[in-house]
């Protein structure tokens, strides 16, 4: 084996240190044209060997070539040291014929050694230890002699570490030091907690909550007023967290929640047993402490309310900058609305311009009726923008509970005048300047009064004629006219219409405003088909931009160009009528859940990954769990699709024992307007046990005026309608709730006064089955929308039992889920039902008894809903038009076998377990097994 050496290292690999060659005096005369040695600035002249051979240049060099056992490592050395004397003395005197011959010389500088010189060399090594190593670098460097790659890289590796290292031991330090800061405040802190301490002992108070933990050893300088404001919150902190646990731990004892507890000490009530069961009169203040440690918690802590206008810039109107002039829209963006900590809308965008017919669409609670009163300008949004394409833009808004804005006592005429207050006002001004000016004398004292006064009806008189005054009444008799009234009932009471007559009323009153835009909320309740047919036409008939709220599906689809549907906060607009919202809506939501689940997947797998080679490979699975985190926190990121959550389930209570005999209608007439209005002539009707009874007729003909005769609240004029059974228990579910609940009350509150002794455990468990969770409970009833009206009012319908259930318009403002769960506890009611609807797919899964309102008087027929129809080819053609693509048909009422439901579930399995088995013949093999042969 020959040992071959780099030329770099030849004479240090031999064992020969620069010391032993040559010396470098301090003379720094050298040409700069060596480039050999051009870092030391040395010439050949500097350099003076200290053993060299007596031969010249040229035998030097015939030595170098002759054979190897006649030379020794040193000499072969000192002949290179000479060559390269020789080629640096050429290359300084302008010539290049020495090249070769040093070429030459490392040429043979590079021949392999022998066995006996490698065995030399490494005798020499293990003695040199170290020092050749480092003289080997040196030198190494004196000849400028590049390092190879491999090389480089395990330079760059070591200083790596050692760098490495140094940020290591520099973090240790930090640490260190930062342990040390906070021993020295917490040391401060609790010196300042035993001084506040013993303040408060010698001022009478003694707080249990801070021990002496402080020693002599602990004593240091005095703390700041920072550091002691600090150490007071900490204390305060820890006072309020000691109270909470004080009051968990009372109500536990006393087998009371939380909530009732705070009640119950804010009432006084409290203040009967502490937690021990001791009077409290015994402890003084004690029990009465927590409460007020509690408080300084409460005033601190943001509503989610306060959060967002913190967080988020303050809402604004803004007005378009270009826009045609007969071009009309209004517009939200990025709307946020957060009643207190209950969240409405997170992000609602969109908007309404000229042409459109928005079918605004979402579960009750969503925000739907929120949007129209932001739109409206009633409500200022928690955050986001309005935009309008100009300042003056009116807006007009149909509600839910237009009744509430109509005057029952005035006649038809009068109700429609009243929508111009500020005309009205300009009238009665002219009036009362006319009789000012006839009631002077002329004199010429009455001139300057005279003249003012005249002055004055001029002024009014431009205001009329700019609000053109004398075109009210026949603005009147138009809107009329369109909304189908006859010229004689402008003389009529408003009380003596039904209430699809007092929607036109409504409807009316708004167009008469002359809005730019309108807004309809829920207009098709107590609509029957025609009337809801005439609605339908007239909608669409007009020009306006409208944004429409209903939950009548063939009422949109008939009407709307566009759907947006509110769902989880957001709101996401769709082209075309209901029916093709359908279809986008679920290709969009196939998508979307899709791309979810691909996406889960796959981060499953990637998770899976990095749990598996964490150990092995931790740089790879470091770098994928990063990639990991930015993807799932980047805009890319697919959000989880919005859950549609369990739709609220209930039973109606167990109704009483019934007689067979419910109720009778017997020979009842009943007019309105003293005779004017005839409703029901010579009319009978009876009720027996378990039937379920819809009441249709078109609008005015007498449903809820039965109903309200039938539960006594009003007289008829001849005949009469009453309860025949000895234990009926009706339970009545009035048309308009807005009338009945008390709008100051919140929801607990409401069903509170409602309960029959049920305790308040029991009304939050109800209150959920109905969706009213959390701070929900805490609403005002007059913050609820319809929906949410209309199930409080079922809530407190099931707090008491009955036998007779009187439904007049359940359905009004209930979404698609909740009229489906109606129905769905109405089929498994064991008592009788009358219930008026004028939703015909409600009544065919309710009813199985017709009883319609015909020529004043009442028609019972036998059947469900679908008989109805089929005794009418013309009522059934009308109703089967208007079915749309993706939605119901109507079908026969489902039977539901109450009687097997209430029989007891056979167990053929045995016990759960075979510990639990007590009797020897139970089960089918223990009967099998015991059966006498």
């Amino acid at each position: 084996m020959k040992l071959v050496l780099p030329r770099a290292l030849l004479l240090v690999a031999l064992g020969i240190t620069p010391s032993d060659c040559f010396t470098i005096p301090n003379n720094p005369t050298s040409s700069s044209s060596a480039p050999r040695v051009t870092n030391f600035q040395r010439t050949l002249s500097s350099i003076t060997p200290i053993a060299t051979s007596s031969s010249s240049p040229d035998s030097s060099s015939t030595a170098l070539h002759a054979k190897k056992k006649k030379k020794t490592p040193k000499d072969a050395a000192l002949a290179a040291l000479e060559a390269i004397e020789a080629q640096e003395n050429a290359a300084a005197a302008g010539g290049g014929a020495t090249t070769a011959t040093a070429t030459a010389l490392f040429d043979d500088a590079d021949e392999p050694l022998s066995k006996k010189e490698q065995m030399a060399l490494e005798k020499k090594n293990k003695k040199g230890g170290a020092a050749p190593a480092a003289a080997a670098v040196d030198f190494d460097a004196f000849l400028d002699e590049p390092l190879t790659k491999k090389e480089q890289m395990a330079l760059e590796k070591q200083r790596q570490k050692e760098e490495k290292k140094a940020q290591k031991e520099q973090e240790r330090m930090a640490a260190a030091e930062k342990d040390e800061m906070e021993k020295n405040k917490r040391k401060k802190a609790l010196k300042a907690l035993a001084e506040m301490e013993a303040a408060e002992k010698g001022a009478g108070r003694v707080n249990n909550n801070v021990s002496d933990v402080t020693s002599s050893e602990d004593a240091g300088p005095p703390l700041s007023k920072k550091e002691m404001k600090m150490a007071a919150k900490k204390a305060e902190k820890e006072a309020q967290k000691q109270a909470k646990k004080d009051i968990k731990r009372r109500a536990k004892k006393l087998g009371v929640t939380v909530e009732e507890l705070e009640q119950m000490e804010k009432n006084g009530a409290a203040d009967a047993v502490d937690e021990f069961g001791i009077p409290a009169a015994v402890n003084g203040d004690a029990a009465a402490a927590p409460p007020a440690a509690a408080e300084p918690a409460k005033k601190g802590k943001l509503t989610a309310e306060e959060r967002i206008r913190k967080e988020r810039p303050p809402p604004r109107i803004r007005v378009m900058e270009s826009s045609q002039p007969d071009y009309t829209a209004l517009r939200l963006e990025n709307i946020a609305i957060t009643f207190r900590d209950q969240p409405v809308l997170k992000s609602a965008t969109w908007g309404v311009q000229t042409g459109d017919r928005i079918g605004l669409v979402g579960a009750n609670g969503a925000g739907k009726t929120t949007q129209l009163r932001i739109l409206a300008g009633e409500l200022e949004p928690t955050a986001g923008d309005v935009v309008k394409s100009s300042k003056d833009l009116r807006v007009a808004m149909l509600r839910q509970e237009f009744i509430d804005e109509i005057d029952l006592t005035r006649t038809l005429r009068e109700e429609f005048m009243a929508v111009f207050t500020e005309e009205a006002d300009i009238m009665n001004s002219l009036r009362e300047a006319e009789e000012e000016l006839a009631q002077m004398s002329g004199s010429a004292d009455d001139a300057d009064r005279m003249q003012e006064v005249l002055d004055r009806m001029n002024k009014l008189q431009n205001k009329a004629d700019a609000k053109n005054v004398n075109a009210l009444d026949s603005r009147v008799s138009k809107i009329m006219d369109l909304m189908g009234f006859e010229p004689e009932e402008g003389d009529y009471e408003v009380s003596a219409f039904s209430g699809g007559w007092k929607m036109r009323i409504g409807l009316g009153k708004v167009l008469l405003q002359d809005p730019n835009i309108l807004l309809l909320d829920e207009p098709t309740n107590h609509l029957d088909l025609e009337s809801v047919e005439w609605l339908e036409a007239f909608l669409r008939n007009q020009n306006l931009p409208m944004v429409i709220v209903s939950h009548d599906r063939e009422f949109l689809d008939q009407v709307c160009t566009k759907i947006v549907d509110a769902e989880g906060g957001i709101c996401t607009e769709y082209n075309g009528n209901y029916s093709k919202f359908l279809q986008l809506k679920k290709s969009r939501m196939d998508a979307w859940n899709a791309s979810y689940d691909a996406q889960e997947k796959k981060i499953k797998e990637e998770r899976k990954w990095i749990q598996k080679f964490k150990l092995k490979q931790p740089q790879a699975t470091k770098q994928r769990s990063a990639q990991l985190e930015k993807l799932i926190k980047s805009p890319e990121y697919v959000q989880k699709p919005p859950f549609v959550g369990k739709p609220f389930r209930f039973r109606f209570p167990d109704a009483p024992r019934l007689s067979p005999e419910v109720a009778e209608v017997k020979g009842l007439s009943h007019a309105y307007g003293d005779g004017a209005n005839p409703l029901f002539e010579d009319s009978d009707l009876f009720i027996e046990k378990g039937d379920r009874i819809a009441i249709i007729g078109p609008n005015g003909s007498g449903k809820s005026t039965l109903l309200r005769i039938l539960m006594g609240k009003e007289e008829p004029d001849k005949g009469a309608a009453e309860f025949i059974g000895s234990n009926v228990y009706p339970a009545y579910f009035e048309q308009n709730q807005a009338d009945v609940l008390d709008l100051d009350k919140t929801v607990v509150d409401t069903v509170q006064g409602a309960s029959n002794g049920q305790s308040y455990n029991e009304l939050r468990a109800l209150l959920g089955q109905f969706l009213f969770k959390g701070d929900a409970v805490e609403k005002k009833v007059e913050n609820l929308s319809g929906g949410e009206k209309a199930r409080l009012s079922l809530c407190c319908m099931m707090l008491r039992e009955s036998n007779l259930l009187i439904l007049d318009e359940p359905t009004n403002h209930l979404d698609i889920p909740a009229k489906e769960m109606l129905e769905e506890a109405l089929q498994h009611f064991d008592g009788s039902v009358v219930v008026i609807s004028h939703d015909r797919y409600f009544i065919s899964k309710v009813a199985t008894t017709i009883v319609a309102i015909e020529d004043k008087k009442l028609v019972k027929y036998g059947g469900d809903y679908k008989f109805y129809m089929d005794k009418s080819k013309d009522f059934k053609a009308k109703v089967e038009a208007r079915y749309f693509s993706g939605g119901a048909r109507i079908g026969n009422a489902p039977v539901v076998d109450l009687e097997e439901l209430k029989k007891p579930k056979k167990n053929f399995g045995g016990a759960k377990t075979a510990n639990m088995v007590t009797r020897k013949d139970k089960g089918i093999k223990n009967a099998k097994r015991n059966k006498p042969s």
